[in-house]
């Protein structure tokens, strides 16, 4: 059975929480801000299923700050798989050291620039399956990279996405993982990619892990504000 959302009335003294709206408001809420990284990077041309997987990797409890051009200045220095695939582990390890678990990740990443360039000619298929059969790969790393690389209808959910939406009180989940399905419930279709892309900088400007700006959110009438104990 598929999870549904959390709340089915709205919270006292709110409005029920209207999707269409909420993501309305949002896109004008992150308007001037910058975008969420693997969408900057798609921007800028590194729009490949395979780049985008390895941007994921590497924005694993990193910062979009340190990810975004670190990821860049790698792609500058080897920009196909086969590229990646020559470096040795070390010399690898040596481009990406400014995030987190760089020596893992960059095993990691040499293993699916191999096979991307020895089995699929460069990229990868846009096969979830196949993504997350890659180690270090989980749901969440391959549905973001199939959306923001190919617009497939998954859902990405970072800690951002997680936590916001527990916020607005239309999931309940204690992990990003458990909230994917959940969202799946929640939001039309249309908005599975894009919710990424708004609340990654919303969750970083607006609705933040600690005294979130409620008193300035355009979505506070709608929202429940589940878990929420001081807030600016």
């Amino acid at each position: 059975m598929t999870p549904r959302a959390r709340r089915t009335r709205p919270a006292p003294g709110k409005r029920p929480f209207e999707v269409h709206e909420a993501v309305r408001r949002l896109r004008e809420a992150v308007r001037d801000v910058a975008d969420a990284a693997m969408f900057d990077l798609r921007e800028r041309g590194w729009t490949s299923v395979f780049h985008q997987l390895v941007a994921c990797i590497l924005s694993i409890r990193t910062r979009d700050e340190t990810m975004l051009p670190t990821a860049l200045a790698l792609f500058t220095a080897a920009p196909t798989a086969a590229d990646l695939a020559r470096m040795d582990v070390a010399a690898l390890d040596a481009h990406i050291r400014a995030v987190s678990f760089h020596e893992r990740k960059a095993a990691q990443i040499r293993e699916i620039a191999r096979r991307a360039h020895e089995e699929f000619g460069g990229d990868l298929p846009p096969d979830f399956d196949l993504l997350t059969s890659f180690a270090g790969v989980g749901p969440k790393c391959a549905g973001l990279a199939l959306g923001v690389a190919a617009g497939a209808a998954h859902i990405g959910v970072d800690v951002h996405v997680w936590r916001v939406t527990n916020r607005w009180g239309i999931v309940a989940a204690r992990t990003p993982e458990a909230a994917i399905p959940q969202l799946e419930a929640a939001l039309p279709r249309e908005y599975w990619v894009e919710i990424n892309r708004l609340l990654v900088p919303f969750g970083k400007h607006v609705c933040t892990g600690v005294r979130p700006r409620c008193s300035t959110c355009p979505l506070l009438d709608m929202c429940a504000q589940v878990g929420v104990t001081e807030h600016r």
